[in-house]
């Protein structure tokens, strides 16, 4: 049974038909196979429909995010991009505190909060699944984040509560 307002499911659908001509059009077998597993993983791990953010960006849930600078918005609080080079797999809190679970997860390349993978047949599932879902708890859980993804360089960064 749908859920929702009409206007609700209305906007869902033209959401759901975007994401999926985004995903239709992505060139490669292997990149628009990775983003259909992402696809499954994310919304299994979020409970959330997917949404395009930015026009190339699947996105699940939001947050908001300031920074000390006063700039401010909202972003998909877990998401990834299907990009010519590899899969980005975007992590809000930064990568810092998921060094371990790196070094388990089989061939990448990473920098502040971007998960770089080539091909998914080659990394570990089940570490990757962990650390999206441990990434959108702690971005979810009430808080936005008011740093740069740098700052977790050594660990998960604080979170700030709004004032």
């Amino acid at each position: 049974m749908a859920t929702g307002t009409p206007a609700d499911r209305t906007d869902h659908q033209a959401a759901d038909r975007e994401v999926r001509a985004f995903v239709d059009a992505v060139p490669g077998a292997t990149r628009r196979r990775d983003a259909e597993a992402l696809l499954t993983m994310f919304g299994r791990i979020t409970g959330e429909p997917a949404r395009l953010w930015y026009s190339s960006i699947i996105g699940f849930g939001q947050y908001h995010y300031k920074y000390e600078s006063g700039r401010e918005g909202d972003a998909g609080a877990a998401g990834f991009s299907p990009r010519k080079a590899s899969m980005s797999i975007y992590f809000p809190d930064g990568l810092g505190a998921y060094t371990d679970e790196l070094a388990r997860l089989g061939p990448h390349k990473a920098a502040l909060s971007c998960l770089y993978v080539t091909n998914l047949d080659k990394v570990d599932l089940d570490v990757l699944e962990q650390m999206v879902t441990t990434s959108y708890r702690a971005v979810t859980a009430g808080e936005y984040f008011g740093h740069r993804a740098r700052e977790s360089e050594g660990g998960r960064a604080d979170p700030h509560r709004p004032e």
